[in-house]
């Protein structure tokens, strides 16, 4: 049974708990790029250039989200993401064949990333063959198809699912529901674009182990709306509401273990690619004995969607 829940969070509270924003972002910068490899809906694996954009905060202000630390509180200049786009594939190796454009909230707010520049965006990432943006279920639309009629390749939208928990989703402050989402997705598939989801394993109010059986519920759910890839993220502190519920004996991150059982069964659900997040790990563990192994383990898992035996470890007996 979840955490009996004592506190309710609204935007006021879950603003007023935040440590400070990175300061000095340039808005004609990306926070950051980098490469991976990710295997592809044909079965290949392909190089990926994922690049942050700088842009305006979310309209949001959900519970676990601590990705607002690299927005900034106005939106950026017109030609700003398309010169932070052309910044970052100017300094990665190569031109990957997927380029996600990821802004730490919706791709389709137009305060975050104005639409006069899909043009020239489109542009910028013409060399890719496929390219995922990401998107609150609710401003999934009309822009999107702007967006798609645009790219020379085929375009994916992601969307943060988080939880079907029926009592800890309408808690993580994220104003939509079950209804919003499987909407956006029906939207999505009905118009050609291909979806995945993000599911979060342990949110706040929730044990290991319901964090391991409520991910493969919602990546159930994703998979039944249409999505062929479903992202697992490990539950991270560090925006000051979840510190506090830390205090309050309501949230506490998940183990290593808990994110290995959510990736294992939610692959044993054969209903599309499953990923696990394996940025950070060393969070999630206290043994410096076997993570490395199980890093490698888990990105070989994510690279064959095939279940490998787990890394044994007399240190800590892979918890």
């Amino acid at each position: 049974m979840a955490t009996v829940v004592t506190t309710e969070w609204n935007r006021e509270r879950i603003v007023a708990e935040r440590p400070p924003r990175v300061a000095n972002l340039d808005p004609f910068k990306p926070h950051a790029f980098f490469l991976e490899e990710e295997l592809a809906a044909t079965g290949c694996v392909i190089r990926s250039g994922t690049i942050l954009l700088t842009n305006k905060e979310c309209p949001w202000r959900c519970l676990m989200c601590d990705l607002w630390k690299n927005t900034l509180t106005e939106s950026v200049p017109p030609g700003a993401i398309p010169r932070q786009i052309e910044f970052a594939l100017a300094h990665l190796d190569g031109s990957p064949e997927q380029i996600k454009l990821y802004n730490s909230g919706s791709f389709f707010d137009p305060a975050a990333v104005p639409v006069a520049d899909y043009p020239k965006i489109a542009r910028n990432v013409s060399s890719a063959t496929h390219v995922v943006v990401e998107s609150h279920p609710r401003l999934v639309g009309e822009k999107a198809l702007q967006l798609r009629d645009l790219l020379g390749g085929s375009l994916e939208v992601a969307m943060g699912l988080e939880t079907i928990h029926p009592q800890v989703l309408p808690r993580l402050n994220k104003k939509f529901d079950l209804g919003h989402f499987s909407r956006a997705a029906l939207f999505l598939v009905h118009e050609g674009i291909a979806f995945r989801a993000f599911v979060l394993v342990k949110p706040p109010f929730l044990d290991d182990a319901e964090g391991v059986e409520w991910a493969v519920k919602s990546a159930a759910f994703a998979f039944s709306c249409g999505a062929a890839v479903v992202s697992l993220i490990p539950t991270r502190g560090g925006n000051g509401a979840l510190e506090r519920l830390r205090e309050t004996g309501e949230f506490a991150s998940p183990r290593l273990a808990t994110l290995e059982g959510a990736l294992e069964q939610s692959l044993n659900l054969r209903a599309g690619r499953v990923f696990a997040d394996t940025w950070d790990l060393e969070k999630f563990s206290a043994c410096s004995v076997c993570l490395e192994r199980r890093k490698h383990r888990l990105t070989a898992m994510n690279l064959s969607q095939r279940i490998l035996p787990r890394a044994d470890c007399q240190a800590c007996g892979g918890s």
